[in-house]
């Protein structure tokens, strides 16, 4: 007995002094459903909140995995990160320019044209350079889900000087400019808005 209580109060002395290893918390994954149904188009961020470039870099790798016409993948990704750059695209993005003036990370979106939707130089149907856009879409739309599963936050944004943004990023005249999507972490919550109900947008026949 005297020899279990001896261990028992060792035990007890080695924990508080620090001495055995903690195991910390397991961290849960979210599921695809709690990706979704959380992710949001945020318009204001919190400034205490840095993203890294190995971050950055694990999202744009996420994005790479989206489908594409013939695995053209003519997507393409500019990212501002310091601060000559990020206030540069801020005032680039129109009347958006307050709602993201606290993200720190601005990454602008484009598609090489005449890649997807074409064969041998010549478009393969009437959406010619759309389906450009369309594997661009995709790519963003891997892109901001990853971001949500990342902790993160994104406003994908139409509202952005093309010419602007090409020259700031020495973008080729072959790339065409899509979107400015901000990036960074909610500072409030933002609310749900409704969506049309199911059968507003489905004919299954």
């Amino acid at each position: 007995m005297i020899k279990r209580m001896f261990v028992c109060a060792a035990l007890v002395w080695l924990t508080s002094a620090g001495c055995l290893a903690q195991t910390a918390p397991a961290t849960k994954n979210p599921s695809f459903d709690e990706v979704i149904n959380s992710r949001r188009s945020v318009r204001s961020y919190d400034a205490t909140k840095k993203i890294s470039e190995a971050e950055v870099r694990e999202l744009i790798k996420a994005a790479q995995d989206a489908p594409s016409w013939a695995n053209q993948q003519p997507t393409r990704y500019y990212v501002a990160m310091s601060e000559e750059k990020l206030l540069a695209v801020q005032n680039l993005v129109g009347g958006n320019k307050s709602r993201i003036a606290a993200a720190p990370v601005l990454i602008v979106s484009t598609f090489e044209r005449g890649k997807s939707g074409f064969f041998r130089d010549e478009p393969s149907n009437e959406v010619g350079d759309g389906w450009g856009a369309y594997d661009n879409g995709l790519s963003d739309c891997y892109l901001i889900l990853k971001a949500r599963a990342m902790g993160f936050d994104t406003l994908i944004m139409g509202m952005r000087d093309a010419e602007g943004l090409r020259k700031l990023f020495a973008i080729p005249d072959t790339e065409t400019i899509m979107a400015v999507i901000a990036l960074g972490y909610r500072a409030q919550e933002p609310v749900r808005p409704n969506r049309k109900a199911l059968d507003d947008i489905l004919k299954i026949y």
